[in-house]
C-alpha cells in the first residue's frame, strides 16, 4: 500500500534527470528495498533548463546510483540515496558574448518553457496513482513528510570541471553526506511536530580539492600546478522553521557553513587564471556578459544589471521574482512567469529554496486533494516571503603566493615538473560572510574578519632575504597587520550563527530578525561592526519600498516610456566598509613581492567579458509631462558607498635592495617581463631609517545614480532641469583625512623602533569631486559642468633640521636610483644627529626650519568648452628655531605673507606705530584661470588669468646659512663601501635635477655588470666612456636620442612657440604687492613682546631697542600691475566658469600689455637708529606689444614671424652711497660667497650618499652651443668643480673657461640663429629716463666731523635697440651731464 505512494515520488526524481530508464524495472527493484544502477547518463538539457545557469554541460554521468528503502521501518529509518562517482564538465554557453543568454530573449525563453512543459506533462501522467480507500489521507501525508524530511543523501567522489580558453578549473569532493539531526546536531530521525516546528539538517563535506591548470591548444594539460585548495573539510548546518504543520514552505531558513582551516595556494601562473574566474563570477553576478541583439528591446532588469556596482552585490540581483510561488502553482506558471520576467542570480538561487526544503506539489494531484480550499490556502502561504539567512564562517584562512620554475626530469620522455617557491603569505582569522534576505524588499550582506597579516617568505628575484639560514625574526617578515587575534577577541565572529551555542536556535527559541532599513542602521553601526570583528567590517543593505497603489513590482522603466511606473518603487542601496587599526611596513622585501604579484597578474591575454557600449542618445525621446518630472524629483534611487580607515600606520623604509627597473616598466606597459635573477648576497641594513606616516581616520564616500543611463536620457532632454535633478546625474566622491602626521624613525638591531622625530605635525584635509554621467548626452547644453573638484587644506606645517632633510633625501634616492643590493649606507653621524637620544644633548643643536601654509582652497571645473581653476591661499610663514643664549629657544622669522608692505619703500614706517596683522587680512594669493578646451575652436574666447598676490616680507637671516651648510662628519658606518667615490657633475641647461648625467670617476666596488651594459647600449655615448674607467650612471640619466640631440636653437624655437600659443589670446590681470627683503648681517630673533613671525615688527623693535642692531640691507621690490588691452578690472576670485565682458576673439588682440611698477627702493639700517638710503623710491610704466604672422610653411610645421615692441618710461633715479653701506655690502657679499662655496664643495663630495648627486651650479652664459664635435650637447660645460683633477679627456672637452663654447655671443648672433630656425624675429625696445642722480658720501680725512659729497647728474636719457633680420641698431642719447662736489661743515648742511 505505502509503496504505491512513496515509489512514484522517488521514481519521478530519478527518471527526471537520468536517460534511458525503464520505470517498470525500477519499480520492481525498488519494491525489493534496494536499487543499484550503473553507468548512468544525465539528461543535460533538463539540468540546464532547471538550473538556468549561463553554463552548458559538455558531459555528465554517474558511475553508480544506489537507493535503499527500509519498507518495514519507513517511520523510523531514513531512505538512503548513494551516488558513487559523479562527474560533470561545464563551459560557458556558446554565443553568450553576443546573445546575452543570462537575460535571455523572448524567443529563447519561449522555447525553454515549451521544452519544460513537454518534459513535465508525462511525469504528471505517470505519477497519477489510484487512491487507496484503506489509508486516511492525513496519515499518508504525515508519513510521506516524515520520509522526505529524513532522506539521507551520500555522494562519494563528486568531480566538477569548468573549461574556458586555456583554463581548466576542477573541484573534487571525496564525500558529501546530508542527513537529519536532532537538537544537539547529532544524527537522528526527526519530524516537525506541533510543539516543535523546526527541522535541522547537516551536510558534511570531506576532502574538497580545487585545482586550476592551464591547457594547451590541443586541450592537454602539459604540467600540473599545485592545487588551489587541498583536502579541505567543512560542515554545513541547515535550520528550517515552519509556521504550522501544513506549511509547504518554511518561514525561516538558515544555512550556515563552518570551515576550521582554509589553506589556499596560488602560483604566478594560476594568478591570471584565478583573476579571470573571479571576473567571470562578477560579470555573471551583474549580468554584464554579452550585448543585446540588434532590434531587441532592452529589458530594464538586464539593462540595469550591466552597470558595474560593487563586488558585494548588485541591487537588481536581489529581486526575487516570486519564483517560490510559481513552483507551487505548477511548472506551467513557472515557465510563463519566466517568459515575462528574466531572472537574476539571487532569484535563481531562490527558486531552489522550495526544492531543498519541501517535496513536489505533484503529490496533491494523486492524493486527490485538489479542493479549492487547499489551493486558496497554498496561495496565501506562498505570498508570504520566507526569511533566508545564509552564512559562511572560517576560523583561519591562509593564502600563499608561489613563484614557479620549470625543472626538467632526467628522462627525455618524462613530463616536465614545476618547482614552486613560496614568497608571500596572507593569514586571516575569524572570517564571517552573512546574507539575510526576505523576498525582493530586503537584502543585507555583512562581511567581516577579526584579524589578518601578510608575511614575506623565502627569497624574491634572487635576493635571499628570508631564507631559513638568514635567522630573520617573524616580526621582520610580517609587513601588514590589521585588527586583533582570536585569542584576545574570542568567538565573536560566530555570534548568532548555528555554530554559536548562545544563538536562539540552539536554545530552543525563535530568532528575531531586523528587516527594516532604519532600525538596521541603528543597530549595525560601524562601531558595533568593529566591536564584533576588529579588522574589517562591511555592511551592504538593499531595500525596496513600493509606494504606488498599483503595486507594480517592476523597477522604474525609464527608457521604455512606461510613465506610470516612474517612482512606484523606491530603491535604496548603501555599502559601508570599515577597516580597523592597521600597520603597513613598506620595505624592499615587501615592495618587490607586491609588485611581482602585480606583474604576474598582468601577464595574461584574455578578452574582457563585457565591453562598454558606445553612448548613443536616443533621438526619439519621449518628453515627460510635468507630473512625471515632479514624481521623479521626489525620489531618485542611488547607490551610496562609504569606506572608513581607522588608525593607519604606514612605514616606508630605506631600500635595502632595489630591482624595480625589472618590475616597473612591465607595470607601466613599457616592456614585457623577463625572469631576472640577482645573485648578490643579501645583508640587512641596521639601523634602517624610515618615514612613518600616521593617520587617525580616512573617510571616503561615493554616490552614483542607480539607473544612470535612463535618468540622464530623461534629464538631458529637459530644457531647464532643476538643480536637484542635475545633482543626481553626477557621480559624487568625498574624501576626508583626519590627523595625518609624518615623522622619521629607524629600526635597530633588536627590531624595535626609536622615538619618531616629527616632520609634519597633525593636520586634516578634504577633497570633493563630481563627474557627469554619460557626458555625450549633454552636447546641446554646453554650460553644464562635466567635472568639478574642490580641495581644502586648513593648515599644513612642515618642520625639519638639515640633517633630517638629508635623511629624507637618502631614503628617496635609495628608491629612485636603481642600484646594487646594499649599495647605499647611511652616515652614522647623520643618524645620531637625526635621532638624538633624550639623555645625550648635542653640543651645537641644529636649527630647525618650520614652514606653514594656511587656508588653502582650490577649485577646478570643466565644461565642454572650457577648463577653469580658481583658488586662494590665506597665508604662508617660514621661521627658524634655534637654541638661544639663555637656553631658551629663539624664533627667527624668515618669510611672512601677507604682510603690510605698502609703506616699507620709505623709512618713515620705522618711526610710526605699526598695526598688527588683522584677522580679516586679505588672502595672500587669489587667482582664477580659464582655458578653452580646444585652442583652435572658432567661437571660444581666449584664456583668462586673473591673479593678485599680497605683500611678502622676507628675512634672509644668517641662521638660514647655518641650516644650509650643515654637513655630517666623515666617519661612516661599517656597511659603507670603503672606496671613496668622487663625482664630476655635468651641468645641463633646462634639465631637471634627476635627469642630470652623473658620471663617477672612481671604480665602484661590486659594480653590477648589467648597469654598465645598459649604459653602453644607451644612445648617449661620449669619449669619456673608456674601459679603464667604469661608470656608475643612474638609469634616469639615460636620455633618449630625440631629447639629447636637440640643438638650443630648436629648443628656443619650441619655447617661443609654446609661450606665443599661451599668451596670444590671453586676457591678463596681474597684481603683485611689494615684496620686502631684509638682509641682516647678524641674526634677528623675534622678541617675545610682538606677534610671532612679524618680520617688519621684529626689525623695528630691534631698531628702537637698547642693544645695537646688526647692519641690515632692505630691498623693497616694486609693486607690479600688468593688464592686457581693453580689459576692465575684475575681482581676482570669480565663480567658475565665468564670462569676461570683452572676450578676445582674434589672435594678438590682448596686446599691448600695460605694465606698471611702483615703489622700488633700497636702503640700509645701521646701529644706533641710523637709516641710509641707497636707491630712492622709483617706478616705471611699460608697454609691451607682440604681433605675429604665419609665414609660408616650409616644412611639416608652420613658422611664425614675430615683431616685439617694448617701451619703458622710467621715473627719476636717485642713488646714494656711503662708506658704512659699502662696508655692509662687502660683509654680506663675503658671507654669501663663503656659503655658496661650501654648498658647492659639499655637492661635489657628498659623504652622506654613495650616489653622485648634483646641485645646480652657475649656468653658462651662452644659450648657444655648438652641436659639432664629439661631446653630447648636455656635457658641453663643466661646473666649477673641475679643479678636482678628474676631468674628462682633454681631447674632446676643454675644462673651465677655456671651453670654446663659453665665449660671449652677441645679441645679433642669437637673434639671427633664432630667426633662422623658427621664422623671423624683429625686436624694438626703448627706454626713457628723465634723470639719474648719483651721490657718494665720505668723511673728510682732513677735518673731523666733516663729510664730503660728490653728486653726478645725467638728464634726459633715452636708449633704443632695433633688431631686424639684416641689421641691429642701438641708439643712446644723454641731454646733459654734470658732476658737483660738496662739503658739509660742522652742524650745517652741505
Amino acid at each position: 500500500m505505502l509503496e504505491s505512494y512513496v515509489t512514484p515520488i522517488l521514481l519521478s526524481y530519478v527518471n527526471r534527470y537520468i536517460k534511458n530508464l525503464k520505470p517498470s524495472d525500477l519499480q520492481l527493484s525498488l519494491w525489493g528495498g534496494d536499487v543499484v544502477l550503473s553507468k548512468l547518463e544525465l539528461k543535460l538539457d533538463v539540468l540546464e533548463q532547471e538550473l538556468k545557469l549561463p553554463f552548458t554541460f559538455l558531459s555528465g554521468h554517474i558511475h553508480e546510483l544506489r537507493i535503499h528503502v527500509p519498507w518495514t521501518k519507513l517511520g523510523s529509518e531514513p531512505v538512503v540515496v548513494t551516488i558513487n562517482t559523479m562527474e560533470c564538465i561545464l563551459k560557458l554557453k556558446d554565443g553568450i558574448q553576443d546573445d546575452h543568454e543570462s537575460c535571455g530573449s523572448n524567443s529563447t525563453n519561449r522555447s525553454t518553457s515549451e521544452n519544460t512543459k513537454s518534459s513535465i506533462k508525462p511525469r504528471k501522467v505517470q505519477q497519477a496513482a489510484p487512491t487507496d480507500p484503506d489509508l486516511p489521507p492525513g496519515y499518508v501525508q504525515s508519513l510521506i513528510r516524515r520520509v522526505v524530511n529524513n532522506v539521507n543523501i551520500v555522494i562519494n567522489n563528486l568531480i566538477l570541471k569548468y573549461v574556458e580558453d586555456d583554463i581548466v578549473l576542477s573541484v573534487n569532493i571525496t564525500s558529501a553526506e546530508c542527513y537529519t539531526v536532532g537538537e544537539l546536531w547529532d544524527r537522528a530521525f526527526m519530524d516537525i511536530s506541533a510543539t516543535d516546528l523546526v527541522l535541522r539538517k547537516v551536510i558534511n563535506f570531506s576532502d574538497c580539492t580545487v585545482c586550476l591548470d592551464k591547457r594547451n591548444a590541443s586541450g592537454k594539460i602539459e604540467f600540473y600546478q599545485d592545487p588551489l585548495l587541498y583536502k579541505c573539510s567543512f560542515r554545513t548546518r541547515l535550520h528550517f522553521t515552519y509556521d504550522n504543520l501544513n506549511s509547504k514552505m518554511p518561514s525561516i531558513i538558515k544555512i550556515h557553513t563552518l570551515v576550521e582551516s582554509l589553506k589556499l595556494s596560488i602560483t604566478d601562473q594560476q594568478l591570471p587564471m584565478f583573476i579571470r574566474i573571479m571576473q567571470l563570477g562578477i560579470a555573471l553576478y551583474y549580468g554584464e556578459i554579452g550585448n543585446f541583439k540588434d532590434g531587441e528591446t532592452e529589458d530594464p532588469t538586464c539593462h540595469s544589471k550591466e552597470m558595474l556596482g560593487n563586488i558585494t552585490g548588485a541591487e537588481d540581483e536581489t529581486r526575487i521574482d516570486m519564483q517560490y510561488a510559481a513552483q507551487y502553482k505548477g511548472q506551467e506558471l513557472y515557465s510563463q512567469l519566466d517568459d515575462e520576467q528574466p531572472q537574476g542570480w539571487v532569484s535563481w538561487a531562490w527558486s531552489f529554496v522550495p526544492a531543498i526544503v519541501s517535496y513536489d506539489d505533484g503529490e496533491e494531484d494523486y492524493l486527490g486533494n485538489d479542493s479549492t480550499s487547499t489551493m486558496h490556502q497554498q496561495k496565501v502561504q506562498t505570498l508570504k516571503d520566507p526569511i533566508v539567512s545564509v552564512g559562511f564562517y572560517c576560523t583561519k584562512a591562509t593564502v600563499t603566493f608561489k613563484l614557479t620554475e620549470m625543472q626538467a626530469e632526467s628522462s627525455y620522455y618524462s613530463p616536465q615538473k614545476v618547482k614552486s617557491k613560496e614568497v608571500l603569505c596572507w593569514e586571516q582569522e575569524g572570517t564571517t560572510i552573512e546574507a539575510l534576505m526576505m523576498g525582493e524588499s530586503f537584502f543585507d550582506c555583512q562581511i567581516g574578519f577579526v584579524g589578518c597579516r601578510a608575511m614575506c617568505l623565502k627569497g624574491i628575484m634572487g635576493v635571499k632575504d628570508f631564507e631559513e639560514n638568514m635567522n630573520r625574526s617573524e616580526s621582520e617578515a610580517c609587513f601588514f597587520i590589521c585588527g586583533e587575534n582570536l585569542n584576545t577577541k574570542g568567538l565573536t565572529y560566530l555570534t548568532n550563527s548555528l555554530f554559536d551555542y548562545r544563538s536562539p536556535e540552539n536554545n530552543g527559541t525563535r530568532a528575531e530578525f531586523i528587516l527594516d532599513a532604519t532600525h538596521h542602521k541603528e543597530i549595525y553601526t560601524e562601531i558595533a561592526g568593529m566591536q564584533r570583528f576588529g579588522a574589517f567590517y562591511m555592511d551592504y543593505l538593499y531595500t525596496t519600498e513600493n509606494t504606488s497603489v498599483k503595486g507594480s513590482v517592476n523597477q522604474p522603466d525609464f527608457s521604455s516610456g512606461k510613465n506610470e511606473d516612474l517612482g512606484s518603487v523606491q530603491e535604496k542601496s548603501t555599502k559601508s566598509l570599515v577597516i580597523g587599526p592597521l600597520d603597513f611596513r613598506l620595505d624592499s622585501s615587501a615592495v618587490h613581492r607586491i609588485l611581482k604579484m602585480i606583474v604576474c597578474a598582468m601577464e595574461h591575454e584574455y578578452e574582457p567579458y563585457s565591453k562598454l557600449k558606445p553612448e548613443i542618445k536616443d533621438e526619439n525621446q519621449t518628453i515627460l509631462n510635468p507630473e512625471d518630472v515632479a514624481s521623479l524629483e521626489e525620489y531618485i534611487p542611488t547607490r551610496h558607498t562609504s569606506v572608513t580607515f581607522l588608525k593607519c600606520t604606514c612605514t616606508i623604509f630605506m631600500a635595502e635592495f632595489n630591482l624595480l627597473d625589472h618590475l616597473l616598466p612591465v607595470i607601466m606597459g613599457e616592456k614585457t617581463s623577463s625572469n631576472f635573477m640577482n645573485t648578490t648576497n643579501f645583508q640587512s641594513l641596521r639601523p634602517l631609517p624610515s618615514i612613518q606616516i600616521l593617520v587617525d581616520k580616512v573617510n571616503m564616500e561615493h554616490s552614483v545614480p542607480m539607473y544612470a543611463e535612463q535618468l540622464v536620457h530623461i534629464v538631458s532632454s529637459l530644457t531647464q532641469p532643476s538643480d536637484n535633478l542635475l545633482h543626481y546625474c553626477y557621480a559624487h566622491c568625498y574624501l576626508k583625512i583626519f590627523g595625518f602626521q609624518a615623522g622619521l624613525t629607524s629600526l635597530d638591531y633588536n627590531g624595535s623602533y626609536c622615538l619618531p622625530v616629527q616632520i609634519i605635525p597633525s593636520f586634516s584635509t578634504a577633497l570633493y569631486g563630481k563627474q557627469l554621467k554619460l557626458p555625450t548626452c549633454w552636447t546641446k547644453q554646453s554650460q553644464i559642468v562635466i567635472t568639478e573638484g574642490i580641495f581644502e587644506l586648513p593648515n599644513l606645517t612642515i618642520q625639519g633640521t638639515r640633517a633630517q632633510t638629508l635623511m629624507l633625501q637618502a631614503i628617496y634616492q635609495s628608491w629612485s636610483h636603481i642600484g646594487n643590493v646594499n649599495s647605499l649606507a647611511v652616515n652614522e653621524a647623520l643618524m645620531s644627529e637625526v635621532f638624538q637620544t633624550t639623555s645625550v644633548k648635542s653640543k651645537n643643536p641644529l636649527p630647525t626650519l618650520e614652514g606653514s601654509i594656511q587656508n588653502l582652497e582650490l577649485k577646478y571645473c570643466s565644461t565642454s568648452l572650457v577648463k577653469c581653476a580658481s583658488g586662494t591661499m590665506g597665508s604662508i610663514k617660514i621661521c627658524a628655531k634655534a637654541p638661544g643664549d639663555s637656553g631658551k629657544e629663539k624664533l627667527v622669522p624668515l618669510l611672512q605673507g601677507p604682510s603690510d608692505t605698502k609703506d616699507l619703500h620709505s623709512t618713515k614706517w620705522l618711526n610710526e606705530t605699526r598695526k598688527p596683522e588683522s584677522l580679516l587680512a586679505p588672502d595672500l594669493i587669489a587667482f582664477t584661470i580659464q582655458v578653452p578646451q580646444h585652442m583652435d575652436y572658432c567661437h571660444s574666447s581666449g584664456a583668462v588669468l586673473l591673479c593678485s598676490v599680497q605683500g611678502l616680507a622676507v628675512n634672509v637671516d644668517p641662521i638660514l646659512y647655518t641650516w644650509l651648510i650643515y654637513q655630517p662628519q666623515k666617519r661612516t658606518s661599517r656597511h659603507m663601501q670603503q672606496q671613496p667615490v668622487v663625482t664630476l657633475p655635468l651641468m645641463s641647461i633646462n634639465r631637471r635635477k634627476e635627469d642630470e648625467l652623473s658620471v663617477g670617476s672612481a671604480p665602484l666596488a661590486k659594480q653590477q655588470s648589467y648597469q654598465a651594459s645598459e649604459y653602453a647600449s644607451s644612445p648617449v655615448k661620449t669619449k669619456t666612456l673608456t674601459e679603464s674607467r667604469p661608470l656608475s650612471v643612474p638609469i634616469k640619466a639615460m636620455l633618449s636620442t630625440s631629447e639629447g640631440c636637440r640643438s638650443p636653437e630648436e629648443r628656443m624655437k619650441e619655447f617661443i612657440g609654446i609661450v606665443w600659443n599661451a599668451v596670444k589670446s590671453l586676457t591678463l590681470q596681474l597684481e603683485l604687492q611689494s615684496c620686502c627683503v631684509f638682509i641682516p648681517n647678524d641674526s634677528l630673533p623675534s622678541p617675545s613682546t610682538i606677534v610671532s613671525g612679524d618680520i617688519p615688527g621684529t626689525v623695528r623693535s630691534w631698531y628702537h631697542g637698547q642693544c645695537s642692531m646688526p647692519g641690515t640691507l632692505i630691498l623693497c621690490l616694486p609693486q607690479i600691475k600688468v593688464i592686457s588691452a581693453g580689459h576692465k578690472y575684475m575681482e581676482p576670485l570669480q565663480e567658475i566658469p565665468f564670462v569676461i565682458p570683452r572676450p578676445i576673439l582674434e589672435e594678438g588682440d590682448a596686446f599691448p600689455w600695460t605694465i606698471n611698477l611702483h615703489h622700488f627702493s633700497i636702503y640700509t639700517l645701521l646701529g644706533k637708529q641710523v637709516t641710509l638710503c641707497l636707491v630712492e623710491p622709483m617706478g616705471c610704466t611699460s608697454t609691451l606689444a607682440v604681433t605675429s604672422q604665419k609665414l609660408l610653411p616650409t616644412g611639416p610645421d608652420v613658422r611664425h614671424s614675430f615683431v616685439v615692441c617694448l617701451h619703458v618710461d622710467l621715473e627719476s633715479l636717485e642713488i646714494k652711497c656711503s662708506n658704512p653701506q659699502v662696508q655692509l655690502f662687502y660683509e654680506l657679499a663675503d658671507t654669501m660667497n663663503k656659503v655658496w662655496n661650501k654648498i658647492q664643495k659639499k655637492s661635489n663630495l657628498s659623504p652622506s650618499s654613495v650616489y653622485p648627486e648634483t646641485v645646480p651650479g652657475p649656468v653658462p652664459s651662452s644659450p648657444i652651443r655648438s652641436s659639432v664635435g664629439t661631446a653630447p650637447p648636455d656635457t658641453s660645460t663643466c661646473s666649477p668643480s673641475g679643479d678636482i683633477g678628474t676631468t674628462t679627456e682633454g681631447d674632446s672637452i676643454q675644462a673651465g673657461d677655456d671651453s670654446p663654447f663659453s665665449d660671449s655671443v652677441t645679441l645679433e648672433q642669437t637673434t639671427s640663429n633664432i630667426g633662422g630656425s623658427s621664422g623671423r624675429v624683429s625686436l624694438w625696445m626703448q627706454w626713457v629716463l628723465p634723470k639719474i642722480t648719483i651721490k657718494l658720501f665720505a668723511p673728510d680725512p682732513e677735518q673731523r666731523n666733516t663729510e664730503v659729497c660728490m653728486v653726478s647728474e645725467l638728464e634726459d636719457l633715452s636708449a633704443s635697440i632695433d633688431v631686424q633680420d639684416v641689421y641691429t641698431k642701438v641708439k643712446c642719447k644723454i641731454e646733459s651731464f654734470n658732476i658737483d662736489h660738496y662739503r658739509s661743515r660742522q652742524l650745517q648742511n652741505f
